[in-house]
């Protein structure tokens, strides 16, 4: 197999590269967007009963999107709720921002591979054209071989690409789905912060 790709030219090593660096960027989120995670279960319970001074505590110490969504929202807790929930809204568009960090190289990754591959495959194809009358009176074996050769070049354009566009529609999908928790997590944590407070009044003290 090493020796096929060798033997096939840049565009083949293009394409081996493409998908290196589709699995790193794969693997990658894997991890990063695991739902323990970016929401972790000590600091969704916390919310719901813990005083502020807690929930401070809890989300210095937790590494996540959530974490530092609460550190946001505890931090700022003098401020009137209307001023803080501005605030947490602009992290939290941060924060999917950061979720979102290497699906845009997946994205070009499944645009560009199959045009790879296409483009290797004209390379290789276009030469054997050029010698087909001396391959038509002689062996055409030859010229089988170099058919296949040029071809698999957009075979594995399409099989770097489609591992990639599921990856990067999942992927986006989980980013959405995540936020919307965290949406609904926040929200609920300054209502209860500030209940039966006036929209305008400061929070409580941490």
């Amino acid at each position: 197999m090493l020796e096929s790709i060798r033997d096939a030219g840049p565009f083949m090593w293009l394409l081996v590269a493409l998908s290196v660096v589709s699995l790193t960027f794969i693997l990658d989120r894997a991890w990063a967007l695991r739902r323990a995670r970016v929401l972790p279960a000590v600091l969704t319970d916390a919310i719901t009963d813990r005083a502020p001074s807690e929930l401070r505590i809890l989300a210095r110490t937790s590494d996540s999107p959530l974490g530092r969504l609460v550190g946001a929202v505890v931090d700022h807790l003098g401020w009137p709720k209307a001023e803080n929930a501005g605030a947490l809204e602009v992290r939290a568009r941060q924060e999917v921002a950061r979720m979102e960090r290497g699906l845009v190289v997946l994205e070009i990754i499944v645009g560009i591979a199959p045009l790879l591959g296409l483009v290797g495959t004209l390379y290789g194809i276009i030469p054997l054209f050029g010698d087909f009358g001396k391959a038509v009176s002689g062996d055409n074996t030859l010229l089988a071989k170099g058919i296949a050769a040029a071809l698999n070049k957009t075979l594995a354009g399409l099989m770097v690409a489609i591992p990639s566009l599921v990856a990067w529609s999942y992927f986006n999908k989980k980013v959405e789905s995540l936020a919307v928790e965290l949406e609904g997590t926040c929200d609920a944590l300054l209502r209860r912060l500030y209940l039966g407070k006036p929209e305008d009044s400061e929070g409580p003290n941490p």
